[in-house]
C-alpha cells in the first residue's frame, strides 16, 4: 500500500498516522523534559546525602549512593535537554532523544532492584517516545 495517492497528496491512513505520531513525538518532548529534570532532582538528592534514597538492593551492579546520583544527574540533564530539542523536530534532535532514551532504558533497567516501580515507569515512557520519534516525520506533515 502507497503512502501517497496519484495527485501527490498523503493518504487518509498516513495522515492520521503521522499525526499520533507528532502528537506522541511532543507529549514525549514534555515527558522527557519533566523525567529528566525528575531523575535530574533524584540525582541531586544523592548526591546531596538526603535520605529520601535508600539503596538496600543487593544487586550485582550495586553503587554507592554517591554514584547513582551523579548517573541520574547528569543523565537526567541530557534526557531534559533531548526532550527541549525534540520540540524543534529537527533530525538530529530525534536521533538524539532515541539515543538517549535507550541510554535511559540500559541504566533505569541497571537500577531497577532499588526502586522497581519508577525504574519500569522510566522505561516504559522511553520506549513510548522512541516508537513516536522513529514513526514521525515531521516533513510529512508541514504544509506544501
Amino acid at each position: 500500500m502507497s503512502d501517497s495517492r496519484a495527485d501527490g497528496r498523503l493518504s487518509d491512513d498516513t495522515v492520521i498516522e503521522q499525526a499520533v505520531a507528532k502528537g506522541t513525538a511532543l507529549g514525549g518532548a514534555v515527558l522527557l523534559v519533566t523525567v529528566g529534570l525528575l531523575e535530574a532532582f533524584q540525582g541531586l538528592s544523592a548526591v546531596a546525602g538526603d535520605d529520601v534514597l535508600v539503596l538496600e538492593a543487593d544487586y550485582r551492579f550495586q553503587l554507592n549512593e554517591t554514584g547513582w546520583g551523579w548517573i541520574h544527574l547528569v543523565l537526567g540533564l541530557v534526557v531534559a535537554a533531548a526532550g527541549a530539542a525534540l520540540f524543534t523536530g529537527r533530525t538530529w534532535a530525534r536521533v538524539a532523544a532515541m539515543v538517549i532514551c535507550a541510554v535511559s532504558i540500559v541504566v533505569n533497567f541497571v537500577w531497577l532492584p532499588n526502586y522497581p516501580m519508577w525504574a519500569i515507569s522510566i522505561i516504559v515512557l522511553n520506549a513510548v517516545v522512541i516508537w513516536a520519534v522513529a514513526t514521525w516525520k515531521p516533513e510529512e506533515t508541514r504544509p506544501r
